[in-house]
């Protein structure tokens, strides 16, 4: 699925088959999923994306279809799945640990043709690419690559939440979900906020404890306002309403992406000492655990998935996001 400009309708097209670089792999797309990032790039809010035409895409799992020269732990039938930050391994964030924030990284659907494709080609396999267990299937280990890791990270490494917290998610779309079902499951108390009561029904289902509409008073619900609130919509309201719904000395954390810098209210910040903190995906050296979780069903992403569609069918998808995206999560088959 290709387009020739920010906002043109996308078509598919039969374009030439990717070979993989020195250090890369190409991945036979068995599941990808339709993200609002993909929207966003598609819109024209992401600098990344430079030339035309492109191909979007970052959520993916598949097998691997080759691996150039320099790869030394895969090979052709490995089924894998990948980071939406593929690191380079080499530099200072990365020798630190800090992957997801890599000074060099390639973006599948963003810095290069994406995963919205029979086969896409990936950067450094062997720093970036991830496992699938067996136990893990192709449509739950799409889901991972961007909005249930992304998620993951935020809340239990960068916002360090605890059992017994109240979180409050601020938009329940495919991040937002995820973190309903990853904060319930490490035992937290999760208020679920959304403008959709499809959106907030979803959530309930997830582990939400209270599902209330946007504009609802989080601090009067939870007995003086959120430990740990959540952006994952990415706007300047629900930014705004998530600072303002914290408790004194909460934690806010950003992992929706912004088309514009949000006003903020920083005398809130100031005079509750809140802590403002930025998340941006995981690294693919940190999926062990999570991935262990959700074998072993305690974190269960598949059952956030609404809708399959075949890869004629996601440019009206993508497009129709423009205004409003669906419930729950899409996942394409290429």
């Amino acid at each position: 699925m290709v387009y020739e400009a920010f906002g043109r309708m996308p078509t598919v097209e039969t374009v030439a088959d990717p070979n993989p670089a020195t250090a890369g792999a190409v991945v036979r797309v068995e599941a990808t999923g339709l993200c609002r990032s993909d929207w966003h790039g598609w819109v024209g809010h992401d600098p990344d994306i430079r030339r035309f035409p492109h191909v979007p895409g970052h959520e993916l799992a598949g097998v691997v279809e080759a691996v150039g020269a320099g790869v030394r732990n895969w090979r052709p039938g490995d089924r894998v799945t990948v980071p939406f930050v593929c690191a380079c391994g080499r530099c200072p964030q990365c020798t630190s640990g800090n992957h997801q924030i890599c000074d060099q990284q390639a973006q599948p659907g963003f810095t290069q043709w994406g995963s919205f494709a029979e086969l896409v080609a990936l950067d450094w396999a062997d720093v970036n690419l991830v496992a699938i267990p067996e136990g893990v299937d192709a449509e739950s280990a799409a889901l991972l690559g961007c909005r249930f890791a992304t998620a993951y990270r935020a809340l239990l490494r960068v916002g360090r939440v605890r059992a017994g917290e109240w979180v409050a998610v601020h938009g329940c779309g495919g991040v937002g979900l995820s973190a309903v079902m990853i904060a319930a499951a490490a035992g937290a108390r999760v208020v679920a906020v959304d403008i959709s009561e499809p959106a907030l029904r979803l959530a309930r289902e997830a582990g939400a404890e209270i599902a209330v509409p946007a504009g609802t008073d989080v601090r009067e619900l939870t007995d003086g306002g959120a430990h740990v609130g959540l952006d994952a919509i990415g706007s300047e309201a629900a930014c705004t309403a998530s600072i303002a719904g914290l408790r004194k000395r909460g934690r806010h954390l950003q992992v929706g992406l912004l088309p514009e810098p949000p006003r903020i209210p920083m005398d809130l910040v100031i005079t509750r000492e809140l802590e403002l903190l930025g998340s941006h995906g995981m690294a693919a050296h940190s999926y062990a655990e999570m991935l262990a979780l959700v074998e072993g069903g305690q974190l269960r992403p598949g059952e956030l998935l609404t809708s399959r569609i075949a890869l004629d069918e996601a440019p009206g998808a993508l497009a129709a996001m423009s205004d409003a995206s669906p419930a729950g999560v899409t996942v394409i088959h290429p």
